[in-house]
């Protein structure tokens, strides 16, 4: 995704309350097996999920992803 198109961009992907939730909690430093926990998953179902949202907004690592919801003000 193209960061400059700003909310275009945002409507282009369909994120979940709780895909935005993991990506809150990783944001506040939260472990993934924590967020597990926290969310009543696995922490494998967490890594899961994470590639998802990583592969939906184009970016490769978690901290892209939190960083990409950030600036969009998404959490």
């Amino acid at each position: 995704m193209d960061a400059r198109r700003g909310p275009l961009a945002v409507r282009e992907v369909d994120l979940s309350d709780e895909d935005l939730v993991l990506l809150a909690e990783l944001a506040k430093g939260v472990t993934v097996d924590r967020v597990g926990r926290r969310l009543d998953i696995s922490g494998r179902t967490v890594r899961r999920r994470l590639r998802g949202i990583c592969d939906r907004i184009g970016v490769a690592t978690a901290i892209e992803a939190v960083a990409w919801a950030a600036r969009r003000r998404l959490i």
